[in-house]
């Protein structure tokens, strides 16, 4: 950075502020248009984009599915939020926040909507007691769970945005926002060097809510920065990394609600657990 800013007494919103997604980011809350989302027969409707966080739910979906709980069958509609889909009238309705991923449980007399996906993740696992390690253990789990929450900001909003997304690149937030990715992978690494998961030995939602970040990340899935920041030496994350995506429902999960990379592996929508055969984008164009 050559020009120095000195910020107004009073900032205000007179221009975009350029860079990848920018179209997305407004100073005000609420709908900017009206549309109702679909509802599909299940006991839940997701609506998400597999961003993620993203990632997160749908993962946990096929995990409770794949470990007998039919009662978590859902419908996951695509939200395209280049196109602006979670400043909709419905979607803000269930999301204040206009952030995916947004859920409705529709699994009792009255509908229920959970948004921010720690919560969701909290919801769903709590409702099928499931992948909440030993009650023992809870304040662990939970402790990591939260750890994530308030730590990817400065991954993606940090670091990914200034590294891959930013107008220009400068110098001054990419070297901060590294040094804080670098550290937080740090402490990740020491926390899995004699544990299988990120709590213990039981794998639980902790490890759902950090896998698409940090584990999409050293898996070199994140900004093209593998080798930026040297993910190979954070090797007891790569260890866990890996043997996560390995898992069948986890590579289910990441195909739901994407949109970009190999055809074979975006299911832009899930109704069915047939969808992962039939609807996928190589097997649309094909019929087409």
């Amino acid at each position: 950075m050559t020009d120095s800013y000195t910020p107004p007494k009073v900032w205000t919103w007179d221009k975009e502020n350029g860079g990848k997604f920018a179209s997305t980011n407004r100073p005000i809350a609420g709908p900017t248009h009206e549309k109702d989302l679909p509802v599909g027969k299940h006991p839940f409707q997701l609506y998400s984009l597999a961003t993620p966080n993203g990632q997160k739910v749908t993962i946990l979906f096929e995990e409770l599915l794949a470990a007998g709980h039919s009662g978590a069958e859902y419908d996951a509609w695509l939200i395209k939020i280049g196109d602006g889909d979670q400043f909709g009238s419905s979607f803000v309705d269930i999301n204040p926040n206009s952030k995916i991923p947004a859920l409705m449980d529709r699994s009792g007399d009255t509908p229920v909507r959970v948004f921010e996906s720690a919560a969701i993740l909290m919801h769903l696992a709590e409702k099928f007691d499931a992948f909440l390690g030993p009650k023992e253990n809870r304040a662990e789990m939970l402790s990591w769970l939260f750890w994530q929450m308030g730590s990817a900001p400065y991954l993606g909003g940090g670091f990914g945005h200034f590294y891959a997304y930013a107008p220009e690149p400068m110098e001054y937030p990419i070297n901060r926002f590294a040094m804080e990715t670098k550290r937080q992978l740090d402490v990740l690494d020491r926390q899995l060097a004699d544990r299988d998961f990120i709590s213990g030995p039981d794998y639980t939602i902790a490890d759902m809510a950090i896998w698409p970040w940090y584990g999409g990340l050293v898996l070199g899935r994140l900004y093209d920065a593998a080798e930026f920041l040297d993910v190979t030496s954070y090797t007891n994350v790569l260890r866990w990394a890996e043997s996560i995506d390995a898992r069948e429902p986890v590579k289910r999960g990441r195909m739901v609600n994407r949109v970009s990379g190999d055809p074979s592996e975006q299911l832009h929508e899930r109704h069915d657990a047939s969808d992962f055969k039939t609807r996928t984008q190589d097997k649309i164009k094909a019929a087409e």
